[in-house]
């Protein structure tokens, strides 16, 4: 397919038709109410189901029953939106159920507010439910990847049974770049021997149920879920990170100003990378490996509290010193990356000496 301009939020309703989507439920919240608006009339085009249900709780636990039945399903949301689908999002892990669910993250607790932000990290990683679950957490940085990654979720959804996010944001959402959508593929909802069909008379039935009541190796099952995710999923891109003495560390929108702040770093002599983050889980700490002269590393995100700050530290170790650099409303700047950087070499240097 040729590129084309499309918006980042539409982009990535195209292609999750084109993965196979083919039911919809979900509530309007800003800034993700393109996906539900655009979904309402191509839906229908692929032949597909489209609610726009009463609330999130309905829209989550709609897709619980799609999903149930073999169905690709998605549901999309944001900030307290986000918020309301965490029981069913639980739900789907125990029934062992494949789904995505979108959050195109904005600011704020609680209401918040409609501007861009990432203040759902650790919500999306740690696994915002009760229970023993985390769910694959995809971060585009581009509407091309708004698109591919949307692409991959399904897959990645049935090959562990499980629901996956894409973590997308406010910034990437709205914006409009080239894209080309992925090939469009069919999916048979009949394909798996687990999901819910009707049944004549005499007919084994089948049900969708806690596996926690139904597995005996429950525990050890569970375990080797989140081992394999953690071994074979890790996603990310490592830009000049080999010599680098400070190695910034973002996603999304925020990793899109790092790039420019590692080029102009590099101009003003500075050894200075970037290990930007695709899956937000499971974390890819084997990017890390590759930071073999860092001092520091730095991570750029679009909160205040610096959420990401503790999962650098298990993946170096404790061995160096993780300091943030965040906003909420506006983008961080590079001007203001670049002096965070030089302050932290020179608390290097003092120590070292």
């Amino acid at each position: 397919m040729a590129k084309v301009l499309m918006k980042g939020n539409e982009a990535l309703a195209e292609a999750a038709l084109a993965a196979g989507c083919r039911f919809y439920s979900g509530y309007p919240i800003t800034p993700q109410t393109e996906i539900l608006e655009y979904l309402s009339w191509r839906m229908e085009d692929v032949g597909g189901e489209f609610i726009q249900a009463e609330s999130e709780l309905a829209g989550i636990n709609m897709v619980l029953g799609a999903a149930a039945a073999g169905a690709r399903a998605l549901t999309t949301s944001s900030g307290p939106g986000f918020s309301l689908k965490q029981e069913g999002i639980s739900y789907l892990v125990a029934a062992d159920l494949p789904a995505v669910i979108v959050d195109v993250m904005r600011i704020g607790t609680g209401l918040g507010d409609i501007a861009q932000g990432q203040g759902d990290y650790w919500q999306l990683t740690r696994g915002g439910g009760h229970g023993d679950y985390r769910t694959i957490v995809l971060a585009p940085a581009s509407v091309q990847e708004n698109a591919d990654l949307i692409y991959k979720a399904f897959d990645l959804s049935e090959k562990y049974r499980h629901p996956v996010i894409v973590a997308s944001d406010a910034a990437i959402g709205q914006m409009i770049e080239a894209v080309e959508i992925p090939e469009f593929v069919d999916h048979d909802i009949d394909k798996f021997d687990w999901s819910i069909k009707g049944c004549k008379k005499g007919d084994e039935q089948r049900k969708i149920q806690n596996i926690y009541y139904t597995n005996p190796d429950y525990e050890d099952y569970l375990r080797d879920k989140y081992s394999a995710m953690e071994a074979e999923e890790q996603l990310y891109e490592n830009i000049m990170v080999d010599d680098a003495e400070v190695v910034l560390v973002a996603f999304g929108i925020s990793s899109r100003v790092c790039r420019e702040a590692v080029q102009v770093a590099r101009e003003k002599g500075l050894k200075v990378g970037l290990i930007r983050l695709i899956t937000l889980y499971p974390y890819p700490v084997k990017a890390f490996e590759e930071a073999k002269n860092a001092k520091a590393f730095l991570t750029v995100e679009m909160n205040i509290l610096g959420q990401m700050v503790d999962d650098v530290k298990l993946a170096t170790g404790g061995k160096f010193p993780v300091d943030h650099f965040g906003s909420i409303f506006e983008i961080p700047e590079t001007e203001g990356i670049i002096a965070k950087i030089e302050q932290m070499l020179k608390d290097v240097e003092k120590e070292e000496a």
